[in-house]
């Protein structure tokens, strides 16, 4: 970086020593001098504008360079830490983290070098006049300071226009469907404009610009040559930009290891977990993902791949026959195509079509112990209800599933309510 910024003060330095020469050049040229009292600064103006443009592309290349080679070693460092650590951060912190890193890596190359630089050519240029020397004092250290707001952790926003973006990708043809596709790219670009307004900075660039003209005014009316009128001019564009430029502070990442789950449903028959809206039903299902050891295959998710409905499938049991995968598929009504390709994520078919083809495959694995999350969403209430119904009944082991629908519970031997910490009951269906 070091590199970088000389780099960057001489080419600033060599706009401005072109600027102050050419204009001593025209001056003095007015007055018909011999030619040869003009040679050097013929010269010295075409080596000037040769050495701005050269200085400047070298300049980029040297920033960027240094940039890049901190953000290998910067990410470097905190993927280390994270791999190391006993608690995994949360979506929440982790969003921040990364945020944290490029914001420091792009201040790094458009706040602190852009200032660096212009401090040193104000410093230089300063010397030769002290209405410029506070002219730039104003323009280097006052505005910037004032530009300054106050950080604010805009993750939350970042996330919910995360979320809304998902939804219009992935859920469009619902959306169209149903009449919503424009209500929510309306909602999106609300959240979309919220964030750029917040995230941008006080931009003072008009009293930048009105301190440099000012500041010529003054230097004119003390009658200063205009070869260093024009070159105090010449400063002054590289120091306007710092009136829009703050460095932003990092954004919270710390956040307390989430509570151990104490008490737990027993792993037995059918349980359906219930509760309100972040009463921690899903946090509680992940933790008995956690607590189990499997003594053969592997925990897996509801990942959709982009490749056939067949395949999909077969994930669960690589082995199965047409008459497995037949039976799997008619007990989680999939009405899908097996060599149909569903794409990235699933998003060639519908969010029902979806949830069937994840509940197939769970059918297909039979597993020991099976743990759903929402498992019917997306489907029209009756057809949840019978789905869930079918599952449950091929199920030959134990089944614990997060729902909302109170007209389910019926189909489980259990219910385990969630509700704040240390209100959790568990209740007999009878």
């Amino acid at each position: 970086m070091r590199l970088a910024i000389g780099v960057g003060v001489l080419a600033e330095l060599a706009g401005v020593g072109l600027t102050a020469t050419a204009t001593w050049l025209i001056m003095r040229a007015a007055e018909h001098p011999p030619m040869q009292a003009l040679t050097v600064a013929v010269v010295a103006v075409r080596t000037l504008a040769l050495a701005k443009g050269a200085l400047r592309y070298l300049e980029r290349l040297t920033s960027h360079k240094a940039v890049l080679s901190e953000a290998v070693e910067l990410r470097g460092r905190v993927y280390d830490d994270l791999a190391h650590r006993r608690h995994v951060p949360s979506g929440t912190a982790l969003t921040r983290i990364v945020t944290n890193v490029d914001q420091h890596l792009d201040a790094r190359l458009r706040t602190t070098l852009p200032w660096i630089t212009a401090a040193i050519v104000s410093a230089v240029a300063a010397c030769f006049s002290l209405p410029l020397a506070i002219g730039l004092l104003i323009n280097v250290v006052l505005l910037p300071w004032l530009a300054i707001r106050k950080p604010q952790d805009l993750t939350p926003l970042r996330a919910k226009l995360t979320e809304q973006t998902t939804e219009l990708v992935h859920s469009k043809e619902e959306l169209i469907a149903y009449g919503l596709f424009d209500e929510k790219l309306a909602a999106a670009t609300t959240t979309a404009k919220e964030l750029s307004r917040k995230e941008r900075t006080r931009d003072l660039t008009p009293f930048a610009i009105a301190a440099q003209f000012g500041t010529a005014l003054v230097m004119l009316a003390l009658h200063e040559p205009a070869w260093l009128i024009m070159a105090a001019v010449a400063t002054f564009e590289i120091t306007i930009p710092l009136a829009a430029l703050s460095k932003p502070a990092p954004e919270p990442t710390d956040e307390p290891e989430p509570a151990r789950v104490t008490e737990t449903p027993a792993l037995q028959g059918k349980t359906a977990i219930v509760g309100p809206s972040g009463a921690g039903k899903t946090t509680l299902l992940n933790a008995l993902a956690h607590q189990l050891e499997p003594s053969r295959g592997a925990l897996a998710d509801a990942h959709v791949f982009h490749t056939t409905v067949r395949t999909n499938v077969l994930l669960a049991k690589p082995g199965a026959t047409q008459e497995e995968l037949d039976r799997a598929a008619a007990i989680a009504e999939l009405d899908l195509d097996w060599d149909q390709v569903v794409g990235e994520r699933g998003e060639e078919i519908s969010g029902g079509q979806r949830q069937r083809l994840i509940l197939t495959r769970s059918v297909l694995a039979n597993p020991e112990v099976l743990l759903l999350d929402e498992p019917t969403e997306g489907l029209d209430p009756e057809q949840a209800d019978r789905v869930l119904k079918n599952v449950l009944d091929n199920c030959q082991g134990t089944a614990l599933v997060v729902t909302h629908r109170e007209e389910q519970l019926a189909l489980f031997d259990h219910v385990h309510h969630r509700r704040p910490i240390g209100h959790e009951h568990v209740g007999r269906v009878g």
